[in-house]
């Protein structure tokens, strides 16, 4: 352990230290290895470099240190620290939903926070005024639906654009037609219908494959992928399920999808 001598030397050089070796993360239980002090000196100083804007407290016990190009606003780049601190939290995870859309392309509507799906229960949200981090949750994550994209600083998992596109579905009720439908124009060039096709036998959804392949066909125009659902749907017995579920059951149902069109999409593109 490193005793403090009434000055900020080796502080400095506990974060430099960090940085040298590409982390720029670190908890407090690194803090109480690395220093003699006692819990109130130790806490006392964390916030004083909150203060100071040298770091910033994500969660209780996990930090991230700031860059020179962070400090005015005093708000890290996530991308630097999600994979540390999902594993922190020792919970598997993919950055999903709005944020995966827009790694991926989809960027028309940027969300104002950020989303990771992990397994039941769920880490409490993060909402504070540098951070708004939203976490989902499921059963099991499907591991053939998350890739890999690298940060400045390593790596980080994310839904490929068909689980992306998935997710935003069974979340319907959150996002809405109309959203959902935008990113949809945007994304569907970053899909594949192979790759959307073994998805969708994975998860079996067929209410959320319905919309999908109505919206991908009706509106998106991507033929390819909607037919790629449609030979999956074509061979099971699918019932009518309404475009919009928050809105009546009125409408005329399309044929092909068994989709009761109970609204009309208006996408913002």
């Amino acid at each position: 352990m490193v005793k403090e001598e009434g000055n900020n030397i080796i502080w400095n050089q506990f974060f430099l230290d960090l940085l040298k070796k590409g982390r720029y993360t670190f908890t407090y239980a690194n803090v109480r290895q690395h220093f003699d002090l006692s819990e109130n000196t130790l806490a006392h100083r964390l916030y004083v470099y909150e203060q100071k804007k040298r770091i910033v407290k994500i969660r209780k016990g996990f930090y991230s240190i700031l860059e020179p190009s962070e400090v005015s606003s005093g708000i890290p780049d996530t991308y630097k620290y999600v994979d540390a601190l999902m594993k922190y939290l020792n919970k598997p995870y993919y950055v999903a939903l709005l944020s995966a859309a827009a790694l991926h392309g989809a960027a028309h509507q940027q969300p104002m926070e950020f989303f990771i799906m992990t397994e039941i229960s769920l880490p409490r949200n993060i909402r504070n005024k540098k951070n708004k981090i939203t976490f989902f949750g499921k059963k099991a994550l499907l591991q053939e639906g998350i890739m890999q994209k690298k940060s400045r600083v390593g790596y980080f998992n994310v839904s490929t654009p068909e689980l992306t596109a998935f997710d935003l579905l069974d979340n319907i009720k959150r996002f809405g037609i109309n959203r959902i439908t935008t990113i949809l124009q945007e994304l569907y060039e970053e899909m594949s219908p192979s790759r959307l096709s073994k998805i969708a036998k994975l998860i079996d959804n067929k209410a959320s494959m319905q919309r999908l392949g109505y919206i991908l066909e009706t509106v998106v125009g991507a033929e390819k992928l909607a037919n790629s659902l449609y030979r999956i749907l074509s061979k099971t017995t699918i019932y009518p399920v309404p475009l919009s579920p928050v809105k009546a059951r009125n409408g005329t149902i399309d044929k092909k999808w068994k989709i009761i069109v109970n609204m009309e999409i208006e996408p913002d593109l």
